[in-house]
């Protein structure tokens, strides 16, 4: 076995394999040149190179949003270390486990002028779950330190980061380990809700006529069959969902925007619920976000064993435990609530928006909403679907997916930068077929992400180029002016056919509906080479196609 001369480099790559950290995405680079010797040489790891930091970040990040397990990227000094921060602050709010290994000079390179060198030490202060800066030299301290960040992104699933002064010669390997780290194990306690606490929740609960679930980002197949099915029974119970949240129940509201966006003021307060109970990660829905504010429930109990945001600005109770742990103890405690007519008056609503939305898409031109009503129609079954974030993320939400199709979307932050570079580490985490959609600023944003050797052959990319960024067409203040195209919607008249060209991707351009139906089959059976389907919609129309349907809803 080869291994870095350096200890503390050694200590590092011992403590990683000891507790499990066995994928490593590597930047390249120089002084990070220990670690990727001692990583790339040792079977037990699983190494990736992805040269562009911010990519690299953002890979990793999907590798561990699919197996919920720690990843590793490792950089070397100086800037590189600044362009993992946009992947770092979306696996905090997205509680995804990352680790951050940064290679760094000696302090005593630092701020006198010396090349590839900035304050290193907690840059990522602000979102980091633990910052383990070593000293030069191997020591149970920086063991220790080593161990403890490790075990807060495991546990406490999140990033942290490990920063790790190196001195050159920075390329020497020896043949045996010159340091016996030390290994230690961090106690994972599970919270338990005391009986009596939970049996004043469930008098709460059974005293309530009006009871709405709300759930936001969630991973599929996690939650009991038994808890879904007992919500949807109940009369007094309505569950909301987003497309994000991977449940499903024919009972169940899926594309909330569509079913709340026509309410009236009465309708309001007819659905305001007494008790709101959330699980899940961040909501994508603005509308049933300023709904749940304007017309606040007296309760709000939120269900998570580590976090609990007060989104709505009333959160009563944090339960911290799983969903699966709280109902398995509550669901006991709690009567059906047979009197109540809150379920069947929001299905009658549902079954009116459903036939709304049928006739509308009936009647639309091609567009971008035209465009996600026949590709989600289109994905094959069982595939895991990833969606950029702006206007993507926001038309799924108004259709229905197949249940047997797995969504992720970095809703972490919302941001467009790395969705790409996630779907592609997601992709490569999974066997199954994973199809992307993205918008063209996203996907121009993050192109670099293609600079990759490990996309799999059933990767495909569903692009929707409407030149520009259309979201901002939908918000209240748009003006056809230059500045608006210019400095708010990003005109262009880019495509990706040089792209896929250069990477060696399959492409084809698509612009118009017959185009679209035709060419989706066959798109989706290849099999020889990740795929890009671009399809070009009217930049000027899209936004009166989604104006007016949500007019149209009443």
């Amino acid at each position: 076995m080869i291994y870095p001369k350096i200890p503390l480099a050694q200590s590092v790559i011992e403590i990683c394999l000891a507790k499990g950290v066995t994928t490593i995405v590597l930047s390249p680079g120089s002084r990070n040149a220990p670690l990727i010797l001692g990583f790339t040489t040792n079977p037990n790891f699983d190494c990736y190179s992805i040269a562009d930091e911010r990519c690299a970040a953002f890979f990793a990040l999907g590798i561990a949003q699919q197996t919920n397990s720690v990843v590793a990227v490792v950089c070397s000094s100086g800037s590189a270390l600044l362009n993992y921060y946009p992947a770092f602050s979306e696996a905090f709010y997205s509680q995804i486990p990352l680790l951050v290994i940064s290679a760094d000079r000696p302090q005593s390179k630092i701020d006198i002028g010396d090349g590839q060198t900035i304050r290193q030490e907690n840059v990522f202060a602000n979102h980091s779950l633990y910052n383990a800066n070593l000293s030069q030299e191997a020591s149970v301290e920086n063991d220790m330190h080593i161990n403890k960040a490790i075990d807060a992104a495991s546990y406490k699933k999140g990033p942290v980061h490990i920063n790790v002064p190196f001195e050159e010669p920075l390329y020497q390997t020896v043949t045996a380990l010159s340091v016996t780290p030390v290994i230690t194990a961090t106690a994972k306690t599970t919270p338990v809700i005391p009986a009596k606490e939970l049996a004043g929740f469930a008098t709460i609960w059974n005293n309530s006529a009006k009871k709405m679930v709300l759930v936001g980002v969630h991973p599929p197949n996690t939650i009991d069959a038994a808890v879904l099915a007992y919500l949807a029974k109940d009369p007094s119970v309505i569950v909301m969902t987003e497309t994000t949240s991977n449940l499903h129940h024919s009972s169940f509201v899926e594309a909330i925007d569509s079913v709340i966006t026509p309410f009236t003021t009465q309708d309001f307060e007819d659905f305001k619920p007494d008790i709101l109970l959330t699980f899940g990660g961040m909501v994508v829905s603005k509308r049933i976000k300023a709904f749940l504010r304007s017309y606040q429930p007296e309760h709000h109990w939120h269900l998570d064993p580590l976090r609990a945001y007060d989104t709505f600005g009333v959160l009563t109770k944090h339960f911290e435990c799983s969903p699966n742990a709280f109902f398995a103890l509550f669901l006991p405690l709690v009567a059906t609530n047979a009197k109540s007519s809150y379920h069947a008056k929001m299905a009658a609503v549902v079954a009116l928006r459903k036939q709304k939305t049928a006739a509308y898409l009936a009647t639309i031109p091609f567009s971008d909403f035209k465009v996600f009503e026949i590709v989600i129609a289109s994905l094959p079954v069982g595939c895991q679907l990833q969606i950029s974030n702006s206007s993507p993320i926001r038309y799924a939400q108004l259709l229905a997916i197949d249940p047997s199709i797995e969504v992720f979307c970095n809703r972490g932050t919302s941001g467009i930068d790395g969705s790409t570079s996630t779907a592609i580490g997601a992709a490569v985490a999974q066997n199954k077929p994973t199809v992307f959609i993205t918008g063209d600023i996203g996907f121009l944003y993050d192109s670099n992400a293609l600079w990759n050797m490990y996309i799999p052959k059933n990767f495909k990319i569903i692009l929707i180029n409407n030149g520009g960024g259309g979201i901002f067409r939908i918000l209240p203040g748009h003006e056809e002016t230059p500045v608006f195209n210019t400095f708010f919607e990003t005109t262009h008249q880019l495509t990706a056919v040089h792209l896929a060209k250069m990477y060696g991707l399959n492409y084809q351009l698509v612009q118009d509906q017959a185009e679209l139906e035709s060419s989706l089959p066959d798109f989706f059976a290849l099999q020889d080479a990740p795929a890009i389907l671009e399809i070009r919609t009217p930049t000027l129309q899209n936004d009166l196609v989604l104006l007016q349907f949500f007019k149209e809803l009443t």
